[in-house]
């Protein structure tokens, strides 16, 4: 452990001599306050530190100390339900020390040191074990069973182990001996470098949907589990609310939101909002599966960069339990303004529009640790990570540095529309702009669970909705009447998949989350509209009477029927449409 001296401050980064045997992203302590830091590059014995606490009040002088160790967090029982700041220090557990405002240089445990935890021994005695295997479990909550992991790179016997009962993480649970003759004990606990990716045996193609409860996000664009996708719009289009969603009602074992340089208002929703919502999967509050990462617009620019890391390392953790995980950055444009901050004080040279040279590869490394991975370990455990990130592009330019470098790396693209978001269409994804790169490769499985028409009624809704796009030009210059009586029924649909179906209310607890069956029902009902509507048409029926038929008004608000109904209230729908479009061909054939 070296020691040095502060020779120049400049806001977030400090520069210090004497460090000749420190390394490049060492952790370091700086001044007597003990604040964290983390080496950037090394000059000789000269190292510039990026520091993760407000520098005021140091100067050139000041001690600094390295503790020879990379920032890493800690993995373990009490991650769950927790919420930290970007370097994974727990902000509850300091407001209960400190008082309401975060004081500099506060030193506490990311896990509680106290809480004891109900462990229960898998591994026996005289077992082998290789890094990845189960050592015992421990119900963090109600709906987490936290897998006690050998730690990546031990392997040998184990040689003892303790019994059942309530320890606290830092007690020896087993002793694994080596097959060079080392023992190892090991505790509930175990550390990870942030930076580093988790290893695994063998990555997959993702092929089964996340399952978010958005029907524009379900049925028109999906994202696989273990896939990628970016949320990119202007100021007051929605993406938070878009994430919110994702990740209340994502069918995840576990989810982990990091608010990155985020307003704090919209943090405080979330840590107000989880709490009282119930997840439908479990029926358990939201918080008992949600890791909560909280690095406001107003904290320290140098843990944001950190965040992010921080935040996927606890999913890639929670991956190799053998879980689902969605990780959800909001937004990764404020990281990557911290990025470009820490490269202008560290005087490197810029790329476009300010922001450093190696922008896109840190979106890659952070997107490229989404995955379905074969996990480490003797039995055969497969887990996923879903990595979804928003992107704040300044005035809505989706042509800036990080729209740019997130869309070369990502599957899945929701691009947002303010004029639909002032228009009040939520969620404001543009179907026009939007896409998945995914459903070729999840075809497969929607045909095996809900047959080939699900996909085929997609397609077909979005042909409908380019249709409308390209009508809306015509119409501009000609009017609505003039069109065809054919071209006013398309005009018509494809009005009903965008307030029917791809309109949703987060505010009405029934609509708000929609389930894949329902979603392909009430898309099946307005697809079926149009086509008995086309039927008539060739039969001699008037176009306008069927725009007023009292079924196409209960189609308008079929997606408000309770969420043990809808089934049969659907059914009653399409018999009572059938009736009404026959009944209007009979009279134009009478009258005929």
């Amino acid at each position: 452990m070296s020691q040095g001296k502060i020779i120049k401050v400049s806001g977030p980064l400090v520069v210090a001599d004497g460090l000749s045997d420190a390394n490049m992203a060492d952790v370091v302590r700086v001044g007597e306050q003990r604040l964290i830091g983390e080496i950037l590059n090394m000059t000789g014995d000269r190292a510039s530190i990026q520091v993760y606490e407000e520098t005021s009040g140091l100067g050139p002088g000041a001690r600094v100390e390295t503790t020879g160790a990379p920032l890493s967090v800690e993995l373990g029982p009490g991650i769950i339900e927790n919420i930290y700041d970007g370097i994974q220090r727990p902000l509850e557990e300091i407001v209960r020390m400190t008082g309401p405002n975060l004081q500099r240089g506060v030193e506490v445990p990311a896990l509680s040191r106290e809480k004891k935890w109900a462990y229960t021994p898998v591994a026996k005695v005289g077992d082998r074990v290789i890094g990845g295997d189960v050592l015992g479990t421990v119900p963090e909550t109600e709906v987490v069973l936290h897998k006690i992991m050998v730690p990546n790179g031990i392997s040998g016997v184990v040689e003892w182990t303790i019994e059942a009962g309530d320890y606290i993480v830092d007690e020896v649970v087993a002793k694994v001996k080596t097959d060079k003759g080392e023992v190892v004990p090991l505790t509930m606990v175990q550390k990870w470098p942030v930076r580093v990716g988790r290893p695994y045996k063998k990555k997959h193609n993702p092929v089964a949907p996340l399952q978010s409860g958005q029907r524009i996000i379900d049925t028109m664009f999906p994202i696989a589990k273990g896939g990628t996708a970016a949320v990119p719009g202007p100021f007051g289009s929605g993406k938070t609310v878009v994430q919110h969603q994702l990740a209340k009602w994502s069918d995840v074992d576990i989810v982990v939101y990091v608010g990155c340089g985020e307003r704090g208002n919209e943090m405080t929703d979330v840590l107000r909002e989880f709490p009282e919502l119930v997840d439908p999967r479990t029926g358990e509050s939201l918080m008992k599966r949600t890791v909560l990462i909280a690095n406001t617009s107003d904290m320290p620019v140098a843990a944001r960069e950190a965040s992010v890391y921080t935040g996927i390392t606890i999913a890639e953790y929670f991956r190799d339990m053998g879980y689902a995980v969605a990780v959800i950055a909001d937004s990764t444009s404020r990281w990557a303004e911290a990025l470009r901050e820490m490269s202008g004080r560290l005087e490197e040279m810029p790329g476009e529009e300010g922001y450093p040279a190696y922008l896109a590869s840190r979106l890659a490394q952070f997107y490229e640790r989404a995955g379905v991975v074969q996990c480490m370990g003797s039995e055969d455990r497969t887990g996923s990570l879903t990595a979804v990130g928003a992107v704040s592009p300044p005035g809505g330019d989706l042509s800036e540095p990080v729209s740019q470098g997130t869309m070369r790396i990502v599957k899945v693209f929701w691009s947002l529309d303010a004029s639909l978001a002032y228009r009040r269409h939520f969620p404001a994804i543009n179907w026009l702009n939007s896409y998945s790169l995914y459903l070729d490769t999840m075809k497969p499985w929607f045909d095996e669970h809900f047959g080939p028409a699900f996909m085929q009624n997609r397609n077909k809704a979005m042909s409908i909705l380019q249709e409308e796009n390209e009508l809306n030009e015509i119409v501009q210059l000609v009017g609505k009447d003039s069109l065809s009586a054919g071209d006013q029924l398309t005009l018509e649909t494809a009005k009903m998949v965008r307030e029917d179906f791809l309109q949703q209310n987060a505010f009405m607890d029934v609509d708000s989350y929609s389930s894949h069956d329902r979603q392909m029902r009430l898309l099946a009902l307005i697809l079926d509209y149009d086509k008995l509507a086309r039927e008539a048409l060739t039969k001699g029926a008037a176009v306008q009477p069927m725009f007023e038929i009292p079924a196409k008004e209960k189609i308008g608000r079929a997606k408000f029927v309770e969420a043990d109904q809808y089934q049969a209230a659907y059914a009653e729908i399409a018999s009572e449409m059938e009736r009404e479009i026959a009944a209007i061909v009979e009279k134009a054939g009478a009258d005929v």
